[in-house]
């Protein structure tokens, strides 16, 4: 085995493990954290493990756990929207079928065009308050984030020759559906599809994190989650007020632990479906 594909596997495996932590601390949540203790106020990782507590003496742990119930779906179903409309170009692109091929490029560009972040502010104002989850977020910024994916596999598919790829190995005896799965797909776009989805999952999750913390600093209901939950946007704003003076440098350890750990996994991915 070549050593560049013993670590495409190594990061397929490691970025399995780490997305399937996510899902598990999503999974393990609590449905409302512990009740303030004021006798555990501040303490740190090694006097309250695992992680120590917040200002109000709650385990910072369990807004991590919250945290992570709130963005893994979510994230996961906008990287599959995402993975599929870039199929789903690069599928056509190397079809005979220039009208629809057409018709994409122009939806895409009509989509393309919005301003991303105006559009995800009026969705997550229109929600109402009981519908206050990432989801719907999640899929609105799949769909406008889509049209990137869909050029670019557009691209890679385009440079295989279109169509004339595809009448090549028809006249070798190669099924469509070997074709199509094999050839096109798996070893010419998935680098590109994987990608696509990895970095939109990872940008719902960052997404969730900035929209959040705007509601703490500005004193707001969340846009992404109900008031009983907590983001992981808590832990980092509360390792801002470290900075300000108040002992909770743990809180900042932590949330960008955690924010490093979904970049990894994103990454991670990218390197395991590497061009071979």
């Amino acid at each position: 085995m070549s050593p560049r594909r013993g670590l495409r596997g190594f990061a397929l495996a490691a970025a399995a493990v780490l997305f399937f932590v996510l899902l598990c601390m999503g999974q393990a949540a609590p449905e409302y954290v512990s009740s303030p203790n004021l006798d555990n106020v501040g303490r740190g990782m090694l006097e309250h493990p695992p992680f120590g507590t917040d200002e109000r003496g709650i385990p910072i742990h369990e807004y991590a756990l919250q945290g992570a119930g709130i963005v893994g779906i979510p994230a996961l179903v906008a990287a599959l929207i995402t993975m599929a409309f870039a199929t789903l170009a690069g599928i056509v692109r190397c079809a005979d079928a220039p009208w629809l091929d057409t018709a994409l490029q122009a939806a895409g560009e009509l989509v393309g065009a919005l301003p991303r972040m105006v559009v995800i502010l009026v969705v997550a104002l229109m929600l109402p308050y009981d519908w206050r989850v990432l989801l719907p977020v999640a899929v609105c910024w799949a769909l406008l984030a889509a049209p990137a994916a869909m050029d670019e596999a557009a691209s890679s598919a385009g440079r295989l020759g279109g169509a004339r790829f595809v009448e090549a190995l028809r006249a070798h005896g190669f099924t469509a559906t070997r074709i199509y799965a094999y050839h096109i797909l798996w070893n010419n776009l998935r680098p590109v599809i994987v990608r696509q989805g990895a970095e939109v999952g990872m940008q719902v999750v960052f997404l969730e994190i900035a929209l959040s913390y705007l509601a703490l600093a500005s004193r707001e209901p969340s846009f992404t989650h109900p008031e009983s939950s907590y983001s992981w946007a808590t832990l980092l704003y509360q390792g801002y007020t470290w900075i300000l003076g108040q002992d909770l440098f743990h809180s900042m350890v932590l949330g960008l632990g955690l924010v490093a750990l979904t970049a990894g996994c994103a990454q991670l991915f990218r390197l395991a479906a590497s061009a071979r």
